[in-house]
């Protein structure tokens, strides 16, 4: 019995091992690994957050098509960066997610490293308590830039100011930046009182001893006694309280001797007096300009006569906007009691009177929330029995809330008054356009080469001609035909055929095209590639000039400092407009919006500037890259919000009430224009003008585009080169590059010349095919190798 006890206890003991805890302690090699992760994950956040402020709005519309492999993000680490960087950024904190890469950071370098982690807790608790408190410090400060403090900066600082005001939430920032200081920074209000104690008695013992050095102070002395070995004794500036001892050093005897000196006495020299030379302040280009004057491109046309404001019609408008007061007390009261209607009070309203819309701007009482009055816009309508009611809230720049009501009696708009306006005549812009007037009924003027490219939409028969046609009337009262260029595209063939008889002097087309108006889809396709080809020349003349636009490159084209035998001209500007863009994409798709997109992106520096304008606003027809690169953008009314939002990325151009009137923006702000309206008899008496005086021989001649079906029809005949074909074989082998722009500058030849030389060149297999937009490919290697081929010819 006692043995089987003794049993028992043994398995008992052993049935019951000793469970070691568990370790939930990060290994050394696992402490790297997972070091190296959180340091390349906050260069990762770093890389997405900064992309995002340069290229947010290219990605904001691939956000909801993240499996969409064909479109691709502009932000450095591409769609998911574009997606994390828009989470932290414009939903999270703004530019302070950058404390959330650097903490991330600071954590993995410590694990990395094998350094001890103590006290990293409290690294990461105050930093998110500064990222937070510093977003709405951000959201506070950049109230009109959301992204700063993104949206919870923006919503925090909105909810803490209906609660407490503005003045409220700074109290509260400036009490949270003492928290931070102190408990962070470890700040005392000591250091300010030590810091300035110490400053102010430096200052007291400067002041005390400034009279005793100065009567303390003893010039020094030098003494060179050679002859009794005295010492040198050397006494330097110092103050009675603290003298050093003096420096004693001994100098041997010595005796100089100057060579020559004895026969110098009887010798004379005589000196001869230099001459200065004189020095050229002036350069050849000012001597040139002295001599001639600056360059001219206007010269050839010299007696060129702008359009006369008389060829417009006032179309009955001989005075200012009449004001019925009855109509606009009728419409206050009525604003006013369906606002009491709701419980809103109003503590003032002003009313500013425009040519077909009257502006009233109201202030609500202290408490009322604007969103409230926003969602009463179909109540005001219905109140008013009236189309197109429009609120704002708020007005830019303003701090009151706009309602803009349709006037009874609109006013029309003349060019006749626009053009004639002082804002107009006396607008120093590159590329003045005058739209319209605004509600408060001043001239709308902006410049189209800082746009620099503008995009016009809306539905069918609501001003979008009569539109371009202001445009194009503006350019021409204010610009000389040797100034500007418009190449015309118009799908429909009837909008723009009045401008073909000013074709000889302000219209530009390819070389072998008939009609300087574009109505050919495949001639569309053709002209926007050969414009893309100018653009190409042009950056390569602004190279070789080194300048970086256009403006300057004709500046100094006219002070004659670049030679037109190197092949520098005069560089005027270009203006595309295309009247119906959905039609173009609807039949040639990517062949148009490639050449589009292209010129937009890049033709801006060069003077080449796009208006597109299209009835069907839809996402197909106005892709993100075409928005991307048309920031300036005109609405007429449209049928849908979402038609309005394609536009202009916010609603408000379904509330226009036609007939010209539009929304323009050029950024965050958006303002109600009513378009200046210029008849088709005044477009004709104003074409008709002008295309009566003398003209240039031709058409502009934009550079030819050969498509890439189109190979050479020349065949190898050595009797029917051209007689320049040896020396520009010799030009393009020397530079490697096979281009008809090469030839023509280099030989000063036509470009249909200088293109028919280079199917030749393609013929004799020193040059490759065509390829696009690009140079040749040349396919001999040197001068030698050229004389071989062609001596193998003969």
């Amino acid at each position: 019995m006692a043995k089987k006890a003794k049993k028992t206890r043994a398995k008992a003991v052993k049935a019951k091992p000793t469970k070691k805890p568990r370790s939930y302690k990060l290994s050394k090699q696992n402490k790297i690994i997972l070091g190296s992760l959180l340091i390349v994950a906050s260069i990762f956040l770093t890389l997405a957050f900064i992309s995002f402020y340069f290229n947010w709005k290219d990605d904001q519309s691939l956000l909801t098509e993240f499996g969409e492999r064909n479109e691709e993000a502009k932000n450095l680490l591409k769609k998911f960066g574009a997606q994390v960087s828009h989470f932290f950024m414009y939903k999270g904190f703004g530019l302070t997610s950058l404390i959330l890469p650097f903490l991330l950071c600071l954590k993995g370098l410590y694990m990395f490293l094998g350094m001890d982690q103590k006290g990293m807790l409290k690294k990461w608790i105050w930093g998110l308590v500064f990222m937070i408190w510093s977003s709405i410090a951000l959201g506070f400060a950049g109230s009109k830039q959301p992204l700063l403090g993104g949206l919870v900066g923006y919503e925090m600082n909105d909810f803490l100011q209906d609660y407490v005001g503005m003045i409220g939430v700074l109290l509260l920032l400036l009490f949270g930046l003492v928290i931070i200081l102190v408990r962070l920074f470890q700040f005392s209000p000591e250091d300010i009182g030590r810091w300035f104690k110490n400053k102010s008695s430096s200052l007291k013992t400067d002041f005390k001893r400034s009279p005793k050095t100065e009567e303390s102070e003893a010039p020094m002395t030098l003494s060179l006694e050679p002859e009794d070995e005295t010492p040198v004794i050397i006494d330097t500036y110092t103050h009675k309280e603290d003298i050093p001892p003096l420096v004693e050093e001994k100098v041997d005897d010595f005796e100089v001797t100057i060579p020559g000196e004895e026969e110098s006495e009887d010798l004379a020299m005589e000196v001869e007096k230099i001459v200065e030379e004189k020095e050229e302040k002036k350069n050849i280009a000012d001597k040139l300009v002295d001599d001639f004057g600056l360059f001219d491109p206007t010269l050839e046309l010299g007696n060129y006569k702008f359009p006369t404001i008389e060829l417009l019609d006032q179309h009955g408008v001989t005075g200012g906007i009449t004001i019925n007061q009855e109509e606009l007390e009728e419409n206050k009261t009525k604003i006013v009691n369906t606002l009491k209607n709701y419980k809103i009070g109003i503590a003032q309203i002003k009313a500013t009177i425009g040519p077909t819309v009257t502006l009233y701007e109201i202030v609500p009482e202290a408490g009322v929330r604007i969103s409230k009055i926003k969602n009463l816009e179909d109540d005001i309508a219905l109140s008013l029995a009236a189309l197109g009611i429009r609120i704002i809230a708020p007005i830019p720049g303003k701090g009151t809330i706009g309602i803009e009501v349709p006037n009874k009696n609109a006013t029309i708009v003349s060019m006749r008054s626009v053009i004639a306006s002082t804002k107009f005549q006396k607008a120093e812009m590159q590329l003045p356009i005058a739209f319209g007037k605004t509600i408060s009924n001043e001239t709308f003027v902006v410049d189209l080469a800082k746009m620099p490219h503008l995009l016009m939409a809306g539905a069918t028969g609501q001003g979008k001609s009569v539109g371009l046609n202001a445009v194009l009337t503006s350019l021409l009262y204010k610009k000389h035909p040797a100034e500007v260029k418009f190449v015309l595209v118009d799908p429909k063939k009837v909008e723009l055929t009045l401008f073909n008889k000013i074709e000889r002097h302000f219209l530009a087309k390819l070389p072998d095209s008939e009609d300087a108006i574009i109505t050919d889809n495949t001639k569309v396709i053709h002209t926007l590639n050969s414009l893309c080809i100018e653009m190409d020349n042009r950056y390569e003349l602004l190279k070789t000039a080194m300048v970086r636009n256009i403006k300057e490159y004709n500046d100094k084209f006219k002070a004659r400092k670049l030679n037109p035998n190197d092949g520098h001209m005069f560089l005027p500007y270009i203006v595309l407009v295309i009247d119906e863009f959905a039609d173009l994409i609807m039949t040639a798709g990517k062949e148009v919006e490639t050449p589009v997109a292209r010129l937009a992106q890049l033709a801006r520096a060069i003077g080449i500037h796009l208006i597109i304008a299209t009835q069907r606003p839809s996402v197909n027809v106005i892709t993100g890259i075409i928005k991307a690169n048309f920031p300036a953008r005109i609405a007429f009314r449209v049928t849908s919000k979402i038609d309005s939002r394609t536009i202009l990325d916010a609603s408000g151009a379904d509330q226009l009430i036609g007939r010209g009137d539009m929304l323009y923006t050029q950024g965050n702000d958006v303002t109600r224009i009513q378009c200046a309206f210029v008849d088709t008899p005044e477009v004709e008496k104003i074409t008709e003008y002008i295309g009566s005086q003398r003209a240039y021989p031709e058409a502009h001649q934009l550079p030819e585009y050969v498509g890439e079906d189109s190979g050479t029809s020349i065949d190898n005949n050595i009797s029917e080169r051209d007689a320049k074909f040896r020396e520009a074989a010799e030009v393009i082998v020397i530079a490697q590059q096979g281009s008809a722009s090469l030839i023509q500058r280099k030989l000063k030849l036509g470009y249909n010349r200088a293109g028919r030389i280079v199917d030749q060149l393609e013929a004799a297999g020193i040059v490759g095919p065509f390829e696009g937009s690009k140079a040749r490919q040349v396919l001999v290697a040197d001068l030698v190798a050229l004389e071989h081929l062609l001596n193998n010819e003969i």
